[in-house]
């Protein structure tokens, strides 16, 4: 049987009667067989502690312990109680035979209402895996540490280290489908422990096998590493509001769990949907929780392929060939019909004569071209270069001037003109050089095929993409997501060619 398999089939005797859970079930499971501790953060009575249970029927014979903690314990209900021999001895030792440092999993619920002897004592055991007994350092075996509670540790508590250190966080709500609902009210109680075959359970020597593995046969994916700057980048640029904090320590741990998911998916690599249980990782809070799940999710679904192509680059020079084509092949702006007058350019329009005397005749006037886009008034010229002190214009921002003829005796004419307009903005140049044109299209063809060449490749590995993102730990409505973000990578790479033809066209 392929490992990935083999999961899928173990996970389903774990899963048996939780409904709802599974995708929780999944992920402990995943954060158990890469030695990640789990938060399990939900509402009393929702099987936090029947999750944690499950997840060590998994194992072969697995050691379990587990406490319920509230202000009043004592380390010895955690820790194990002094030995009253070796008090004797003058040696202050623990017999830890039966409780948390012997223990190959645990579960401790509402861990945050404990006494700080005993979480402080926590820190180094569920994070170095050794417990200090003594004068004597011993080594703890413990695989995987469940935790739950209905709150996330207030940051006044001096906690931060301590929840630092569970890199699985998961939500477990009350179970919402109605049909869900009415099964669980029609079966009888749900068992903590569940028999699964022999040949599914998971061996001491595979698992220490496996973890090995993990760390030296599979990498993160170009697209995984992508995703994880992406999300760095958001959570920076949403600190403020966000408030979420991810140490360098969570994520490398994630970044395991990312590659565990990879492995037990018959995986070398990391791909889109290991970068989804990230999801899981990073919220601090249930305020930040569903926000952080969004930002996964988006930056999922707007990562493509990373491909040898610099698409940086490439997009810099469509870019660059672009305004080049219309700098030396199309006009930047409308080029009007104007005369010269003292180095300077002019409009010139015709407009009634200013007196009785000449009632009937039409003048030229001259107007500065500068003062298109002007709002103040101004005086135009005679041909001649006179200033008409008779005659004020202004133009109102369309392109019109607004000429005002004074013709004396308190009588004013307003008149309108618009400048003559040889091209207009866009209008293809006349008389181009042929090598330049030449020159730019065979440019643009060579950027157009070298991206066809970059959506071809990707178009090639979608659908065994595909294929490959189906996981085990991440249910395939998300995976969906991550699969619709790659189409969105090819699309977008399409568009870049179909922006080519389009460049050509304008060369032709």
């Amino acid at each position: 049987m392929i490992l990935k398999k083999r999961i899928q089939e173990l996970l389903r005797h774990l899963s048996v009667g939780m409904y709802e859970r599974e995708e929780i079930v999944a992920v402990s499971f995943l954060g158990a067989l890469s030695g990640q501790n789990t938060f399990l953060y939900g509402p009393p009575g929702t099987a936090k502690s029947l999750i944690s249970r499950r997840i060590a029927c998994g194992f072969e014979e697995p050691s379990y312990f587990e406490c319920l903690m509230n202000r009043f314990s004592t380390p010895e209900e955690v820790f194990g109680p002094v030995s009253i021999k070796e008090l004797r001895e003058d040696r202050y030792v623990r017999k830890t035979e039966g409780y948390l440092p012997r223990a190959e999993f645990a579960f401790l619920d509402e861990i945050w209402k404990s006494s700080p002897a005993i979480l402080n004592a926590l820190l180094t055991l569920i994070n170095e895996r050794r417990f200090r007994n003594g004068d004597q350092i011993e080594d703890a075996p413990l695989k995987a540490l469940i935790a739950a509670s209905n709150e996330t540790p207030d940051d006044n508590q001096g906690l931060d280290a301590l929840y630092d250190r569970f890199i699985v966080r998961l939500m477990v709500p009350p179970i919402a489908q109605s049909d869900h609902f009415n099964n669980l009210l029609n079966s009888p109680p749900t068992e903590a422990r569940v028999k699964v075959p022999v040949e599914l359970v998971v061996k001491q020597a595979e698992w220490d096998s496996w973890r090995r593995d993990i760390q030296s046969s599979v990498r993160l994916s170009d697209e995984t590493l992508s995703i994880i700057h992406m999300i760095r980048d958001a959570l920076q640029d949403q600190h403020e509001t966000l408030n979420v904090y991810v140490s360098d320590r969570r994520w490398q741990r994630a970044a395991m769990l990312m590659k565990a998911a990879a492995f037990f998916n018959d995986r070398k690599e990391t791909n889109h949907s290991d970068a989804l249980l990230l999801q899981h990782c990073l919220w601090t809070t249930n305020e930040n929780r569903e926000a952080v799940a969004k930002i996964v999710a988006t930056a999922v679904q707007q990562s493509g392929f990373e491909g040898d192509a610099d698409l940086a680059a490439l997009d810099r020079t469509k870019d660059a060939c672009d305004k080049e084509i219309h700098q030396e092949l199309y006009h930047s702006e409308d080029l009007y019909d104007t005369v010269e007058h003292a180095g300077k350019p002019y409009f010139q329009a015709e407009v009634p004569a200013f007196n009785s005397l000449r009632s009937g005749q039409i003048r030229s006037i001259l107007i500065p071209c500068e003062k298109l886009k002007s709002s103040e008034a101004f005086n135009p010229l005679a041909p001649q270069g006179a200033v008409l002190q008779d005659v004020s214009c202004k133009f109102d921002g369309q392109g019109v001037c607004e000429i005002t003829l004074d013709q004396g005796y308190a009588s004013r004419r307003v008149v309108k003109a618009t400048p003559s307009v040889l091209f207009h903005k866009g209008d293809k140049i006349t008389g181009v050089n042929k090598r330049l044109v030449k020159a730019l299209t065979q440019q643009v063809l060579e950027l157009k095929n070298e991206l066809e060449t970059v959506r071809d490749q990707a178009q090639a590995r979608v659908e065994a993409y595909r294929l490959s993102m189906a996981s085990t730990f991440v249910p395939e409505v998300k995976t969906e997501l991550a699969y619709q973000g790659v189409l969105g990578h090819v699309e977008r790479l399409n568009l870049r060619v179909l922006d080519c033809e389009r460049l050509l066209s304008l060369c032709q």
